[in-house]
């Protein structure tokens, strides 16, 4: 008898893909054949998945992006790849469908409420994308990351925490040396895509730190390809240790041996802050949609594990001020992490595998 299949279905960002990652590296350790439906810009991130998870790309398209033409065309690439989905499930029957959203995961998703295949979507945020939100009502259930999470009145949803990947969990609780008079890191992280505002402001906060926290001061910074020459030159001109690439494969390292973390509010940056356990400044980003990032930094806040600048308050003197809150404050920093390591779920991605064989063995 052949190994059950889950089908993943997961959009173009870390924020969808890294959870999808997750999930997958339980269900292939339990005994599960697993594929990874996607789309070109989502295979992208498909570089940490285990190498016997199948990356199938198809046809899909986000009406958030490009010109009148490619929104016009949208709806007849996503019904392509609908089509092209329910034929291949047809042929594989997949145990359980589960969706991470993204537009890259209406395809898979679809298909399998066509064809009343076991169904579930993870939503990662506090408010809902606009995917997830779509087939809410159209699944066997919502496992959520954060919680509450506004969602359809007749939706069935649980809270199960933001999955992190393998290496993270194997950082979880990493003991935390508070910042002192010797070589401290920051890191500086704006999402899959690093984030051009953190680019702009945080060498120069940094650059205008005292003497006595600047001289030990090492940064690495996750920066767009096209910002990353300029960022790399700002440190440099400061004088600074600076580590600059546009994204980072072994985070999991540098996150556990950061003194202070500088982040967007993405839910599986703040997922893997809290199970390593890390003090941070969260600058959520303004033009997500329904601020969804100032709704998943909420939990980290009030904890007391995170310090809070909204974008438009943004700026170099504010920025600097609370980095040395932070940098020259041992005992305030070391509570900081102890709060955000009580905030994290690193059980979170057994917990979402036990739904999916749970939904299966319903389903069957």
């Amino acid at each position: 008898m052949s190994a059950p299949l889950l089908v993943i279905a997961a959009g173009g960002t870390g924020g969808h893909m890294f959870p999808a990652q997750a999930l997958a590296e339980v269900m292939l350790r339990r005994g599960w054949r697993v594929r990874l439906s996607t789309d070109a810009r989502g295979a992208r991130y498909t570089g940490g998945f285990p190498h016997s998870v199948e990356i199938a790309q198809v046809a899909s398209a986000t009406f958030a992006r490009g010109g009148l033409a490619n929104r016009l065309l949208a709806p007849l690439h996503i019904a392509g790849g609908i089509l092209g989905t329910v034929v291949r499930m047809l042929r594989e029957r997949p145990a359980v469908v589960v969706g991470f959203g993204g537009y890259p995961s209406i395809p898979a998703l679809a298909a399998a409420t066509i064809l009343r295949l076991p169904r579930m979507v993870h939503e990662q945020n506090g408010v809902p994308g606009r995917v997830n939100r779509l087939f809410a009502r159209r699944v066997d259930l919502v496992a959520c990351g954060i919680w509450p999470t506004a969602l359809p009145e007749s939706a069935r949803a649980e809270h199960v925490g933001n999955p992190v990947r393998a290496a993270i969990r194997e950082r979880a609780g990493a003991p935390y040396i508070p910042p002192g008079d010797y070589p401290m890191a920051v890191l500086v992280i704006g999402g899959s895509q690093g984030a051009r505002i953190l680019s702009e402001v945080v060498p120069a906060a940094i650059a205008a730190l005292p003497e006595e926290i600047l001289r030990n001061i090492r940064v690495s910074h996750q920066a767009r390809d096209e910002d990353g020459a300029r960022v790399a030159r700002a440190y440099a001109g400061a004088g600074i240790d600076a580590d600059v690439q546009p994204f980072f494969r072994d985070v999991a390292r540098r996150m556990s041996e950061a003194q202070l973390v500088i982040s967007r509010a993405g839910a599986s940056s703040l997922a893997d802050l809290a199970v390593i356990g890390r003090p941070a400044i969260l600058i959520p980003f303004a033009a997500a949609a329904d601020d969804h990032q100032s709704a998943n930094a909420r939990g980290l806040v009030k904890a007391g594990a995170a310090i809070l600048i909204p974008e438009s308050r943004l700026d170099t003197a504010t920025l600097s001020k609370q980095i040395a809150a932070v940098l020259g404050d041992a005992r305030g920093a070391r509570l900081m992490a102890e709060a955000a390591r009580l905030q994290g779920r690193p059980e979170a991605a057994e917990r979402l595998a036990d739904l999916v064989e749970d939904l299966s063995r319903k389903g069957n």
